[in-house]
């Protein structure tokens, strides 16, 4: 379990790595062209990486439906937008507005698709992100006066 958990901390770490260098890059050139490198030197060490270890089209691949590969389509404009964002609001708010987004979208699909839950816990859920979302920005915007 130990391991997975440091992979998981290693992961996030590299993906907020990864967000810096694109907002730097995207001051420097573009939204765009900090969007295409991001995802070119992903493609080429995703792609060594399965010619190494082996699975690089995992059988059923071509049975998948159509909207499977929408998440690429959408990958390139959440790392677009999001090398915008960083470099305007900064790395820790856009990532407290990431996290406050996947935390009360999760909450939105759970109610679509009608998973059981309870409705106070996600409500104080909600509340408390929002909150803390909140009272971070209250406190960056008295301490620059």
């Amino acid at each position: 379990m130990t391991v997975f958990i440091l992979l998981a901390c290693l992961g996030g770490v590299l993906v907020g790595l990864s967000r810096q260098l694109n907002g730097r890059l995207s001051i420097s050139t573009t939204p765009l062209i900090a969007s295409f490198w991001n995802h070119a030197i992903g493609f080429a060490v995703l792609t060594c990486l399965g010619l190494f270890v082996g699975g690089l089209l995992p059988a059923g691949a071509a049975e998948a439906p159509w909207y499977a590969y929408l998440g690429g389509s959408i990958g390139v404009i959440f790392v677009a937008a999001g090398s915008w964002v960083i470099a305007r609001i900064g790395a820790v708010n856009s990532a407290l507005l990431i996290i406050g987004g996947q935390m009360v979208t999760g909450v939105a699909f759970d109610y679509i698709s009608a998973v059981p839950a309870s409705f106070w816990a996600n409500a104080a859920g909600i509340v408390l992100i929002v909150g803390g979302m909140m009272i971070s920005r209250r406190r960056k915007a008295s301490g620059a006066q």
